[in-house]
C-alpha cells in the first residue's frame, strides 16, 4: 500500500480505474453564470457510476489488492455512498463486500448496497458503534478493511475527478470541493497542486459540521461528534492523512447553512436539471452566498454525488 499521494499515484489510479468507472460531463450554465457575474463549469459526479465519485476511489482501492487479499473480500463503514462504490467495484472483480452502515442511513442508499451485493450490517449512529462492528465483522470474516477516505489507494482514486475536469479547463482561478472525511479535496488537492499551482482550492463544509474549518484554525484534528445535517455525507471527521493534505493543499474553508444548502440544491435541480444531493449541493451554496468572491473568476464545482430519497425532499 503506498504511504503518501503524489500527481504519479493518482495518474496511476485512473489508468487503473478507468474501464469501471464514467469519463463525468463538465456542464456549464448562462443562467448561473449570469447571477454570479462569472464562469462557473460544474464537474458533475452525480452522474458517475453508483451516483458519486466514491466508485473512484473504491475502485482503485479493490484493484490494489493482492490475489491473497481479493479472497478475503472487503469490509467497510459507510452511511451509503462509499458503501455502495465498493459493493459494486467489489462485485465487477468477483470480490465479497461487507459494509457496516447506521440503522438511520437513508433506506435509498440501503438499498443501493444491497443491490450492488453487499453483505449490510448495521450498527447505532455513534462513531464507537461504528467502530466497534467494524472491527467485529474484520474477526469474523477476514474481510480487507477499505477506509472511505482514510486511505491513500482512495484518495488516490478521488484525485482523478481533477485530472478529468483541468483535461477540459486549464485556466480556473477557484476549485471548489465538499468536504466530509477530505479523501475527495486531498486527492484534488495533490493534482491542482502539480498542474495548476496558481488556482486556489475552496473545501466547503455545512455550518453545523464545520471540524474541518476548527481543525485548520486550530492546528489539529477537531473529532465531529455526527451533528445534525441535511448533508449527511459530510459529518466524518478528518483523517490522519487527508488531515496534513488539507493543511498543506487548501487555500481556504467556506461554511454554508443548512437554508442555503436546500437553496443551492433547488437552484440545481430547477434551473439546472440536475439532481444533486445536499452534501455535493454544499459547493454551489457558497458560490451562491458568496458571489463578491466567484464575480469575474472562473471557477470549477465539484458535484460530487446525486444520492438523494425523493421521498423525504426538504422543499
Amino acid at each position: 500500500m503506498t504511504s503518501v499521494t503524489t500527481l504519479h499515484h493518482v495518474e496511476r489510479a485512473y489508468r487503473s480505474i478507468k474501464p469501471l468507472i464514467h469519463k463525468t460531463p463538465v456542464l456549464t450554465s448562462q443562467s448561473v453564470n449570469s447571477v454570479i457575474g462569472g464562469e462557473v463549469a460544474f464537474k458533475c459526479e452525480n452522474f458517475q457510476k453508483t451516483g458519486s465519485f466514491k466508485m473512484r476511489g473504491a475502485s482503485n482501492a479493490v484493484l490494489s489488492l493482492s490475489e491473497e487479499d481479493a479472497k478475503r473480500g472487503v469490509v467497510t463503514v459507510s452511511s451509503g455512498n462509499h458503501g455502495a462504490a465498493l459493493s459494486l467495484a467489489a462485485k465487477l472483480n468477483g470480490i465479497i463486500s461487507h459494509v457496516v452502515t447506521p440503522k438511520n442511513t437513508q433506506q435509498v442508499k440501503v438499498d443501493a448496497m444491497k443491490g450492488y451485493g453487499a453483505n449490510l450490517v448495521y450498527c447505532e449512529p455513534s462513531v464507537e458503534s461504528r467502530e466497534s462492528t467494524l472491527l467485529k465483522v474484520q474477526q469474523e470474516t477476514g474481510a480487507v478493511p477499505i477506509h472511505p477516505f482514510n486511505d491513500y489507494r482512495v484518495i488516490s482514486g478521488a484525485g482523478t475527478v481533477a485530472l478529468e475536469l483541468i483535461n477540459e479547463i486549464k485556466d480556473l482561478d477557484f476549485i471548489v470541493v465538499p468536504i466530509g472525511g477530505g479523501g475527495l479535496i486531498s486527492g484534488i488537492g495533490v493534482v491542482v497542486s502539480s498542474l495548476l499551482p496558481n488556482t486556489k482550492l475552496i473545501g466547503v463544509e455545512p455550518e453545523s459540521a464545520d471540524d474541518a474549518l476548527r481543525s485548520m484554525k486550530s492546528g489539529e484534528i477537531v473529532p465531529s461528534n455526527y451533528p445534525l445535517t441535511i448533508a449527511d455525507g459530510l459529518r466524518s471527521s478528518l483523517g490522519e492523512k487527508t488531515f496534513p493534505m488539507i493543511q498543506n493543499f487548501v487555500d481556504d474553508i467556506h461554511t454554508v447553512s443548512e437554508k442555503e444548502i436546500i437553496s443551492s440544491m433547488r437552484f440545481v435541480w430547477e434551473r439546472m436539471k440536475i439532481i444533486v444531493e445536499p452534501s455535493s449541493a454544499v459547493t454551489f451554496a457558497t458560490i451562491l452566498n458568496k458571489p463578491e468572491t466567484f464575480r469575474g473568476k472562473k471557477s470549477g464545482v465539484i458535484f460530487s454525488g446525486g444520492n438523494i430519497d425523493l421521498s423525504c425532499l426538504p422543499w
